[in-house]
């Protein structure tokens, strides 16, 4: 991968990159105010009920976790929202009470809530584990290797890490398919030889922070051998990027997310990052130690739910929330319904 770089990014930090809409307003009859409620060797931690009367699909049939109370939490973009809803119907159906703590501003707050017992499980990244939480610069290019290398440096931190998704959360660039009908744009590598032989045809539209990091336009540029004339290069808010790819010929291509709901709502095409430049950072269950020790059932309940999450997938559900304007509970729980995870009470 080159020279070594320095790292910065972080999946709760991608709320202004990504324009990531906070949790709206629930309709959950019977959930009003927050109850704090006591948590055994935590102490009193604050949350909402989930109130959900739901009960096994396809897993936690028998109520494994009858008698658990346990608390979920979650990162405050839409993806790490739904994915921690998700952890807690279906933890729910399986008998266990659920104290509902997604939203929580940032990685860190989300992190040190499991890592200290405050919250008991979350889905984390592992990119983000290992150059944020675990201060290593370079990320590894197999993402099985990244999840393994982050769940072993984890262990003396109290935190366990079940199997991994193949949904991963990183950077692309993105076309729109009307321009790349012309292009014929597939890769990374596919861009750098478009600079070389038309510069002027390649214009570019990115946030200021990805501009100018070595995790970022700089650093892409030199593994990819690519200049892309600084005439061509705008700089602007995450979210006018992707309407600015899909509607006007000021930007040939943009900065974007692979599991970005836009992408599919504005008919854009992503690039594959085939010299692995970017970190992967796929979606794991990360699960407070002493909790996993009590009830090790979670891995057998969260394991079928991890599999069935891809990156198209989380296109999908991201879309619903971030341009449909769903709530992002009730997309986790109908996309649970619908595919047999649960069912209604």
């Amino acid at each position: 991968m080159g020279t070594s770089r320095t790292w910065l990014t972080s999946r709760g930090s991608r709320t202004s990159r990504t324009s990531r809409t906070s949790r709206g307003s629930r309709a959950r009859a019977a959930v009003g105010a927050v109850a704090l409620l006591a948590l055994a060797g935590c102490g009193l931690k604050s949350g909402s009920p989930m109130a959900d009367d739901v009960v096994p699909g396809s897993v936690g049939q028998g109520q494994p976790l009858k008698g658990a109370t346990l608390t979920v939490t979650s990162k405050n973009f839409s993806e790490n929202i739904v994915l921690g809803q998700m952890i807690g119907l279906i933890l729910k159906a399986a008998g266990a009470e659920v104290v509902d703590r997604t939203n929580l501003p940032g990685s860190i707050s989300s992190r040190e809530a499991v890592r200290k017992g405050d919250a008991d499980v979350m889905y984390e990244y592992t990119g983000t584990a290992w150059i944020t939480y675990q201060g290593n610069a370079e990320p590894i290019d197999d993402p099985r290797r990244q999840w393994e290398a982050v769940r072993d440096a984890d262990v003396k931190n109290g935190v366990a890490w079940l199997p991994p998704s193949t949904l991963n959360n990183t950077y692309t660039l993105a076309i729109s398919k009307k321009n790349n009908a012309k292009y014929g744009l597939k890769t990374l590598s596919d861009v750098a030889k478009l600079v070389r032989e038309d510069p002027s045809a390649v214009t570019l539209c990115v946030e200021n922070e990805f501009a100018s990091r070595d995790d970022g336009l700089p650093g892409m540029e030199k593994a990819y051998g690519m200049k892309i004339p600084t005439a061509n290069i705008q700089k602007m808010d995450a979210g006018i990027i992707y309407t600015q790819v899909s509607k006007s010929d000021s930007c040939l291509l943009g900065e974007a997310f692979t599991t970005d709901g836009r992408i599919k709502a504005m008919d854009l095409d992503t690039l594959v990052d085939d010299r692995k430049f970017f970190p992967n950072y796929n979606a794991a269950p990360v699960v407070h130690a002493k909790t996993l020790a009590e009830y090790p059932v979670i891995t057998e309940l969260l394991d079928p739910l991890t599999k069935r999450l891809t990156t198209q997938v989380a296109r999908e559900l991201n879309a619903k929330v971030d341009v449909d304007g769903q709530d992002p509970h009730e997309v986790a729980k109908d996309w649970l319904l619908k595919e047999g995870f649960i069912k209604e009470g």
